[in-house]
């Protein structure tokens, strides 16, 4: 497999950038993490940084696409977290991680970070997030395309830091062996801006992870506003040996 990577991790109007984005490559053995900080002061960027630290080192040393191998991934990530919070400082982070493992995907999120898998330029698959705004789309309450403006949008349910025993949404595993392969990984202030019948149209005007990503980057700096929420992405292009 071929396996093309390229991330960005930006301020925007907020005093701290405490989103993380990590990725490893080697030999067809990938591991991917975005994450989102949660806590203000720079907390949050402690918290999203032990995550994805830690997601993305233990698989490349061990990696297995395994539902209950990445479930204790994710709980130990939990636990680095834990260990680094004081009275003072609960800072928490959502975090989404891809890992892949030659021709295998799989992947995992708690909180309201994403992933997008697009299988020859069509959005095939995402996450849903742990979001009070989402149970309210369960329940009806809304539409999933109100997510983006609703009141409730930004209080997560699920997050690293945020209990002792953490729940993470993990996928089956995907075979990759045919077909072009594109996934985004995003925080909430980057998927916030971009709707996704817009992800589908830059993805097909652009041959690079890289291109891909400022494409999309050029909406939120065109839509956010001033106070805007930090964005960080990191996109995935994943196609058969030539």
């Amino acid at each position: 497999m071929q396996i093309e990577i390229a991330s960005c991790s930006y301020q925007g109007g907020r005093d701290y950038n405490e989103d993380s984005v990590l990725y490893l490559e080697r030999d067809g053995v990938c591991a991917a993490v975005v994450s989102d900080g949660l806590g203000g002061h720079g907390g949050g960027q402690i918290a999203s940084s032990l995550a994805a630290e830690y997601l993305t080192r233990a698989f490349m040393e061990d990696p297995k696409i395994d539902s209950e191998y990445i479930r204790q991934l994710f709980e130990q990530a939990n636990a680095k977290v834990l260990d680094e919070q004081s009275p003072a400082l609960k800072m928490k982070s959502t975090g989404v991680a891809l890992f892949i493992d030659v021709d295998t995907a799989i992947w995992a999120h708690v909180g309201d970070s994403r992933l997008y898998h697009f299988v020859d330029g069509h959005l095939t698959e995402q996450t849903l997030d742990h979001s009070v705004s989402q149970v309210a789309v369960f329940s009806g309450e809304i539409t999933i395309d109100e997510i983006r403006h609703h009141d409730d949008r930004n209080r997560v349910l699920r997050a690293f830091g945020g209990e002792d025993y953490i729940k993470p949404e993990i996928s089956s595993p995907q075979e990759l062996k045919s077909g072009f392969h594109a996934f985004l990984l995003c925080t909430d202030g980057f998927w916030e801006y971009v709707l996704e019948p817009e992800m589908e149209l830059d993805l097909a005007d652009n041959d690079t992870p890289y291109d891909w990503l400022q494409a999309m980057m050029q909406r939120i700096v065109q839509r956010a506003p001033e106070d805007s929420d930090n964005y960080s992405a990191a996109a995935l292009f994943v196609k058969p040996e030539e």
